[in-house]
């Protein structure tokens, strides 16, 4: 699996990493659906962690297509709102 962070570099994530990816998208779908800025600051910083500590950067030189397109590190909570919603940004 690609996942872009915007602003940033793309990442090569293993398959089985996908259940993982999906329980901090959904932490991030409740901080928002609750209003609750700060446990949204907490779990979208803790998403992007996991996809750079968890994924191999793509090389500039491969093109690749993205599968999962996550917004830059300093999106703000209202920008959140339009993004994390219902299922997420995370497919199942």
């Amino acid at each position: 699996m690609i996942v872009r962070i915007s602003g940033e570099d793309q990442f090569r994530i293993d398959e089985s990493l996908h259940a993982q990816l999906n329980q901090l998208d959904a932490t991030l779908v409740q901080a928002v659906e609750t209003g609750d800025e700060e446990a949204f600051k907490a779990a979208f910083s803790a998403l992007l962690d996991f996809v750079r500590s968890n994924g191999a950067v793509v090389g500039d030189d491969e093109i690749e297509t993205s599968d999962l397109i996550l917004p830059p590190d300093d999106i703000t909570f209202a920008e959140a709102g339009e993004e994390f919603t219902g299922e997420g940004l995370i497919p199942d």
